[in-house]
């Protein structure tokens, strides 16, 4: 086997891993950039490819909620009252990211370099999301189980105040907003940070993780753009090639996982990725000290 054809087939992993990372709070940032240290994939001191097939994942989204988008473009245009708040609250949680980002990308893409990041951040993010959980009234709807576990239900508790996305006020979306921005350190998780601080704001637990999917379409396709502005010249033929195959492979990934989320987060709690996260956690912390 070909250096060339090993190189493509880590590419293909990482992308197939993104997909089934980018929508769950256990942060697919450091999956990619962990398991591309194990494996031994270098896509450069930018960390570009790591990146830009993240919008692999996003198209995923956008295919799968398409029907709503357009009903929300049209809406928008039409000026209906409903989609109108609903765009402008995705342009307020989005603005402080992109403002932020572009401001301290530099600072960001060095903590890319030090693992012993990721196990503050995943383990922190993990005790985060417990004590969430914990509380009654962050809690986004308590899940109350039924006979049939199938048949559980979410229902909303005294603190929730939204429980569809057109019923998110502006300052719930901006508190996801800046919770996003944390999300920039390597290991918090987007999804995580958004989801979360979306249930904290009184946000039902689902509605708050379908606005974290919507709000992922333009800031990942902002992130997109501007790394591939700032490297799309030095990058090489095969670097690109490699950027093309963990793009698709993370699109098809992630159209296996969104659905299923949603199915889960309205039937449990995100305890199970909590433990996960601390575990990960653990995991590198070991890794760091024996390697």
């Amino acid at each position: 086997m070909t250096d060339n054809t090993m190189f493509m087939l880590k590419a293909l992993l990482l992308g197939w891993i993104e997909g089934l990372t980018e929508f769950i709070p256990v942060s697919s940032t450091a999956h990619l950039l962990l398991l591309g240290d194990w494996i031994n994939f270098s896509s450069g001191s930018d960390k570009v490819y790591e990146v830009v097939i993240q919008f692999g994942s996003i198209l995923a989204v956008i295919w799968i909620f398409r029907a709503r988008l357009w009903q929300l473009i049209g809406g928008t245009l039409r000026g209906e009252r409903k989609e109108v708040m609903f765009t402008r609250n995705l342009i307020v949680a989005f603005l402080p990211a992109a403002v932020i980002g572009a401001i301290m990308i530099k600072q960001i893409k060095a903590l890319f370099h030090n693992p012993a990041v990721f196990v503050v951040t995943l383990v922190l993010g993990g005790l985060i999301m417990l004590w969430v959980e914990r509380k009654p009234h962050y809690a986004g709807g308590a899940v109350v189980p039924a006979a049939n576990a199938d048949d559980n239900i979410t229902v909303a508790s005294s603190k929730v105040t939204a429980t569809t996305l057109e019923a998110i006020t502006w300052k719930q979306a901006l508190v996801v907003g800046f919770a996003q921005c944390l999300a920039m350190v390597p290991g918090t998780s987007r999804s995580g940070a958004t989801i979360i601080s979306g249930m904290m704001a009184g946000i039902q637990r689902k509605t708050a993780t379908e606005f974290s999917f919507f709000l992922a379409m333009p800031t990942m396709l902002a992130a997109t753009v501007y790394d591939l502005y700032r490297n799309s010249g030095a990058l090489s033929e095969t670097e690109m090639t490699a950027i093309a195959v963990g793009f698709v492979a993370a699109f098809f990934s992630a159209l296996l996982v969104v659905k299923a989320v949603l199915r889960f987060v309205a039937r449990h709690t995100y305890r199970p990725f909590a433990w996960y996260r601390i575990g990960l956690g653990m995991v590198v912390m070991l890794w760091l000290i024996y390697r």
